[in-house]
């Protein structure tokens, strides 16, 4: 009896000790520490910002314990700095700047915003002070005391958010900060790596992306390393200067084309595609926005309006290449922009549009006379004896006959012609009023006039 009562209790010992069992094996692992390394190489320019705020979001959502900017760098654009010191300030995943050869210019203020500043032997970090290209001799030149400034403030808030030395972070800046013992007045400040473990830059040295992670406390994490994408490749490819410049250029004088010829086709097709690759691009790195897209439609309608509406060259006008010229240059900028970028940025818009109405007004005088340009335009007469509408007889008893144009045809305008103010509109080229013209063609109810000169011209 006291042994059939000894069973249930043996069999409530084994059964706990089975669920005991079974759930400490059947614990889940602990979850391997990730580690995302990116490299930051070359020039520092807008399109790396969206990289760098790609690979901290991923991070972050991932819960990694580090990401690591492989940086070897002597510098570039200061707005793509502060777009990517922005992020990294704002990170809430460990951020290592791991300075594997040289942070300089922008790249130092990129490794005074991470959490962690890592060099390897040989490795330099500073000389930030902003330059401007050209001046006498060529080359770069210290720019203006605002710009310098404004750098060193942003040096100095960096590394007072980060708790790193404020005078060193000032001093690669601005050759007027002197450091007794380390750097003189009138001399910018470039630390080596043994430089800036001695001052507390630096937190600790290292070779390879291994001795960085067991200095973090994650050896053995999965390191993850990233690389820009196709799209990030296109950005950046998109907003470099001299591609930028050319979609402007081609976007401009492909809708000058299109709003000087009648219909809409290839030249209208091509400047709209351009100009939207380029607010595309430069909409990714968060310079373009609906402010200027808006302000560069503005200017174009107020153009519009200037060539088929109002004749002459007056207020609409001038507000509509403002407006222009605003749009473009505000999409070239960004936070952070000196003064020296600022006026490039101008200069480069004012150089496009004026590329673009020069090549205007040359293809518009050429393309009649080439080959390919003969067979865009229908020389073909439709007239109403073979069955198709032809233009009114009040409009047919010009054909042939010249006169003066009363206003600038650009290309529509008002010319008299034997006594009378006649609607006409020219093969594309400007003709300024009091110019003798003569009428060339009648389509429909489209007067087409040229100039007098140029058929005369034409005739020798």
């Amino acid at each position: 009896m006291q042994q059939w009562r000894a069973r249930p209790a043996l069999s409530a010992i084994f059964i706990v000790g089975l669920l005991w069992v079974a759930s400490s094996t059947g614990l889940p692992a602990e979850r391997t520490a990730i580690a995302y390394v990116a490299p930051l190489e070359g020039v520092i320019d807008l399109g790396l910002a969206p990289f760098v705020r790609r690979v901290v979001a991923e991070a972050e959502q991932n819960g990694a314990g580090a990401v690591i900017l492989k940086i070897n760098t002597f510098g570039g654009r200061v707005d793509a700095a502060v777009l990517i010191r922005d992020t990294l300030v704002g990170a809430k995943v460990k951020t290592v700047a791991f300075i594997d050869k040289r942070a300089i210019s922008a790249g130092a203020l990129i490794s005074l915003a991470s959490h962690v500043i890592v060099m390897g032997d040989g490795g330099t970090i500073g000389a930030a002070t902003p330059v401007q290209v050209g001046g006498q001799g060529g080359g770069t030149q210290p720019t203006d005391e605002k710009t310098i400034s404004y750098v060193r403030k942003e040096f100095r808030s960096t590394a007072e958010f980060r708790k790193r030395p404020l005078l060193i972070a000032e001093a690669m800046v601005d050759p007027d900060v002197a450091i007794p013992g380390l750097l003189e007045k009138g001399k910018l400040l470039t630390l080596t790596t043994n430089e800036a473990l001695e001052h507390k830059l630096a937190d600790f040295r290292a070779n390879t992306v291994e001795e960085v992670l067991k200095h973090l406390g994650l050896e053995g994490a999965e390191v993850r390393l990233v690389s820009e994408n196709w799209a990030e490749q296109l950005v950046r490819f998109l907003t470099h200067p001299i591609l930028s410049s050319l979609l402007m250029t081609v976007g401009m004088l492909g809708i000058i084309v299109e709003l000087r010829t009648p219909g809409f086709g290839v030249p209208g097709a091509l400047g709209i595609t351009s100009l939207a690759l380029f607010f595309w691009g430069h909409w990714l790195v968060r310079l373009a926005g609906w402010e200027e897209i808006l302000l560069v439609g503005l200017g174009l309608l107020l153009l519009a309006v200037e060539i088929f509406v109002t004749p002459g060259f007056g207020v609409t006008g001038v507000f509509g290449i403002g407006a222009l010229i605003a749009g473009l240059t505000l999409s070239l900028i960004g936070a952070g922009a000196t003064a020296e970028i600022v006026i490039g940025a101008i200069t480069r818009v004012a150089v496009s549009l004026l590329l673009a109405l020069v090549a205007s007004v040359v293809l518009l005088r050429l393309l009649p006379k080439l080959p390919f340009g003969r067979q865009l335009i229908l020389h073909t007469g439709l007239g109403a004896d073979t069955g198709y509408a032809s233009a009114p007889a009040s409009d047919r008893q010009w054909l042939g006959k010249q006169g003066t144009a009363v206003s600038p045809l650009r290309p529509a305008g008002i010319a008299d012609i034997e006594g009378k103010r006649v609607d006409v509109v020219s093969e594309g080229e400007w003709i300024d009023a009091t110019t003798p013209i003569e009428v060339i063609r009648v389509d429909g109810n489209r007067i087409v006039v040229r100039h007098a000169r140029t058929i005369g011209e034409d005739k020798r």
